[in-house]
């Protein structure tokens, strides 16, 4: 359950930031609005995951990790945003430290 909790706090963090590029430095109410929706289901399903035991230093690896490599994928796929090797190579990067955290925390 803890599981599922994070990848909801990864994916309401995914929807805040990318409404925050939409939002036009917060001039645009609507984005504004699911942008701070977005971030505050964001914590309180990260707080519950935690409240399970998950160990902090593995959920905000993972929360943070897997929401930041997300976010670069869809600024390269759909806001226009350039790829290349060095971004490619940061993603992976991102992932693989999140994976030998999760394989350090296993113990």
């Amino acid at each position: 359950m803890a599981w599922l909790l994070l990848a909801a706090a990864i994916a309401s963090e995914v929807v805040a930031t990318t409404a925050l590029k939409f939002s036009d430095g917060l001039s645009n109410k609507g984005w504004s609005a699911v942008m701070i929706i977005g971030y505050i289901a964001s914590f309180v399903f990260l707080a519950r995951a935690l409240k399970l035991q998950m160990p902090l230093g593995v959920a905000y690896a993972v929360w943070s990790g897997v929401g930041t490599a997300v976010i670069a994928v869809i600024g390269m796929a759909f806001m226009g945003e350039n790829m290349n090797l060095a971004k490619i190579g940061g993603i992976l990067l991102i992932i693989g430290g999140v994976v030998l955290l999760n394989l350090a925390g296993a113990h």
